[in-house]
């Protein structure tokens, strides 16, 4: 059932007036050559406003890569990230490349056997190694700015854990974040 038209003529009305609005002639208005002078001397006064308004950059004092859920344990990554504590980039990176070709051990604690040279003992972990180079060349590029970048903070923890595919056993995840600043030399007294 429809609705009753109660005011049909309203409806005509508007009808009748669109069209007299659609078959009006549009007057066409000449707009005068002053009125753009103006307007030009106004947008010239805007830019040189916008020029004043620099700020000097700020330099960027420390540098920071973050590495989320990491297929890695996360007791080698607590070992490796003391192991390259306190040292340049390029160093630690160095470092890491000999973990990897078994020339130096990362030290760990707990029940591990000594190695060769002059740490207690120690472990090569290739597979977090290899994660923790990219981490480090990825610092290396955002620290581009500093002078003399020297990795002050490398923290692991553990991440969330998922089930592997047969819901029984828990997978190793771990999130790493390392902070590199620039060394500031001490005067000496």
């Amino acid at each position: 059932m429809t609705e009753k038209d109660y005011n049909p003529e309203k409806k005509q009305m508007k009808a009748m007036k669109k069209q007299e609005l659609a078959s009006a002639p549009k007057k066409i208005v000449d707009v005068p050559q002053v009125k753009s002078e103006k307007d030009e001397k106004v947008i010239e006064k805007k830019e040189v406003k916008s020029s004043k308004k620099e700020t000097p950059k700020i330099k960027k004092t420390i540098a920071v890569v973050n590495g989320r859920s990491l297929p890695i344990s996360t007791k080698h990554s607590v070992a490796i990230c003391n192991f390259i504590k306190g040292k340049k980039i390029e160093n630690a990176i160095s470092d890491l490349e000999q973990v990897l070709s078994y020339k130096k051990a990362v030290p760990m604690k707990g029940e591990i056997p000594h190695r060769k040279g002059k740490i207690m003992s120690g472990r090569y972990p290739k597979k977090a190694v290899e994660h923790f180079i990219k981490l480090l060349k990825s610092l290396l590029s955002n620290s581009s700015e500093l002078n003399n970048p020297i990795i002050t903070d490398a923290i692991a923890n553990l991440g969330s854990r998922p089930y592997s595919k047969f819901g029984a056993v828990r997978k190793k995840r771990s999130h790493v974040k390392i902070i590199a600043r620039e060394k500031k030399w001490k005067k000496k007294k």
